[in-house]
């Protein structure tokens, strides 16, 4: 067995010696192991790559030089495998490129002969090469893109198996290993010019933005953090691609495919490509549960659109026992029973733990839905959570256009203002109140929890006044709101969703950053929960 990590790699010269190549892939929770080899602001990739090397105890390894950090890593593994092989890969696929290339797998042959003290038979890679010859298949009329970094099996297949477009990967997973051979008397040289002709890499001198067509519906674009290679391609993409473009970031720990997978839902959503189970009946009672991280929230509707009641509890540590909870308490206070509920459609971070709904649908779309169920005039929803943020944009009639969330740590959510409560030695009520006149203009100038809740300890020993302090606090977390509003631009009608909405300081502090007031719903936790009622009832 032969690690690898490259589409260019010749997987299939591997298989001609009679080995086996096995695709390195990375997702590791930890990469403690790798960060006593490599240096811990090592690209992510790179890391878990090492890691997945280390585990698996594979002694043999061919990289290509695509970049510095798998350079790096290629250093670090000549004395900790057995083989290690290093590709230099042309950026072109020019003649010159191709000699080169050419060159570059005589000697990968070479080495791997001598090391496996093995004849290669020119024969063996001929009938794999046949094999995997083909003739292309004319693609969907309807297709969605994966381009950037790669993403993970999981992800990609969670992709296609929710899209009824055709998904076409553009990333170096893309599984395009057939050939057409034409020059069969130099076999070897013909084969590298076909692995320089699959689809082009990121990193190769090749005009990529040719891949975007008109029969595209939109684009998935996968960063991969701190690297600057992709998000310079990603911005190109974006000014020139006339589409619905997604950009998600990942650092290859396995941690936070929920939350990507949200976005991406919400996107296929948003896009109208996401597959819906259709439903007919429109007579009964409708339930929307909202399985949030701090709260879970359930309304039921009528057949008319009426809410008959709704229920808002803390999740706790146990999500699914929250979700029947609030369901069991939104039933007794409509004087109904589970029987009499038609269909049920879940929401939030936890809707996937969730057995007794008949669907799920992303927040994004279920808080647009009722965002604008209340007012149709709102064309942006501003929602902070217990543990995120996020601001939708509607078009005029309701649909979701675009949307930025900030999934990544709970600077600026309701979690941050309940530390800072703590820390204050208030509760969270007292920190909801409006402070317009205040002595001193405090400013906090650090947005993480931790470092934040530092600087209001160093305050409070400067002995300055509470309601500054709080004052302070609702600035900054107006300001990450607004800093997300300005993403995808200002448009108004406001309104704000979410617990945080409670907040009459942080409103205050939106406003004024926005110079136009919030549209505040009765019950702004119950907004995501109502628009998966209205979803249970329109089934679309």
């Amino acid at each position: 067995m032969i690690g690898y990590i490259c589409k260019y790699t010749p997987v299939e010269i591997i298989e001609a010696f009679g080995e086996e190549p096995v695709r390195l892939d990375s997702g590791y929770k930890s990469h403690e192991r790798a960060e006593a080899l490599i240096h811990s602001n090592m690209c992510s990739f790179a890391k878990g790559v090492l890691e997945n090397i280390i585990e698996n105890n594979i002694e043999e390894v061919i990289l290509t030089a695509c970049c510095d950090s798998i350079k790096r890593l290629y250093d670090v593994l000549k004395d900790k495998v057995k083989f290690i092989h290093l590709l230099d890969l042309p950026r072109k696929k020019d003649p010159l490129a191709i000699d080169l290339f050419y060159n570059e797998i005589i000697e990968f042959m070479e080495a791997y002969q001598a090391f496996k003290n093995k004849n290669f038979a020119e024969e063996n890679l001929l009938k794999i090469l046949e094999s995997k010859s083909f003739n292309k298949e004319k693609q969907s009329a309807e297709s969605i893109a994966i381009l950037g970094a790669r993403l993970k099996d999981d992800v990609i297949e969670k992709i296609i198996n929710s899209c009824t477009a055709n998904v076409i990967n553009f990333t170096c997973t893309a599984e395009e290993r057939v050939f057409n051979i034409e020059a069969k008397d130099n076999l070897l040289k013909s084969y590298a010019e076909s692995l320089l002709n699959l689809t082009p890499c990121m990193r190769m001198a090749e005009d990529r933005s040719k891949l975007i067509n008109k029969e595209l519906k939109g684009i998935i674009y996968n960063t991969i953090k701190f690297c600057d290679f992709y998000s310079y391609e990603y911005a190109e993409l974006k000014s020139k691609a006339d589409l619905p473009l997604l950009k998600i970031e990942t650092d290859y720990n396995d941690s936070n495919s929920g939350q990507i997978l949200t976005r991406i839902d919400a996107f296929l959503e948003s896009t109208g490509i996401k597959k819906m189970e259709k439903q007919r009946a429109k007579k009964g009672y409708f339930v929307g549960v909202d399985s949030g991280s701090t709260s879970t929230n359930v309304v039921i509707i009528d057949e008319n659109k009426n809410i008959i009641s709704y229920s808002i509890i803390p999740t706790g540590p146990k999500a699914l026992e929250s979700a029947f909870k609030a369901f069991e308490i939104a039933l007794n206070n409509a004087g109904l029973q589970e029987k009499d509920i038609t269909s049920i459609v879940a929401t939030g971070y936890g809707r996937v733990s969730i057995p007794f709904a008949d669907r799920i649908v992303t927040e994004i779309t279920c808080h647009g839905k009722g965002a604008f169920f209340i007012d149709n005039t709102v064309r942006t929803v501003i929602d902070i959570g217990g543990q995120d943020s996020k601001v939708i944009r509607l078009d005029d009639s309701g649909n979701v256009i675009d949307f930025v969330m900030n999934d990544k740590c709970s600077a600026g959510t309701g979690r941050f203002l309940e530390v800072m409560a703590r820390t204050l030695g208030i509760s969270i009520e007292e920190m909801a109140k409006v402070h317009k006149e205040v002595k001193e203009n405090i400013t906090i100038t650090s947005m993480c929890t931790v470092f934040a809740e530092s600087e209001v300890i160093s305050l409070i020993a400067q002995n300055k006044d509470q309601r500054d302090i709080i004052h302070a606090l609702n600035k900054a977390v107006a300001s990450k709101a607004v800093s997300l509003v300005d993403r995808i631009g200002r448009k108004g009608k406001y309104m704000m969703t979410g617990g945080v909405a409670k907040n009459q300081g942080v409103v205050y502090a939106i406003e004024s950053r926005l110079g136009e007031k919030l549209i505040i719903p009765f019950e702004p936790q119950i907004i995501g929960a109502l628009g998966a009622a209205l979803i249970s009832l329109e089934g679309k």
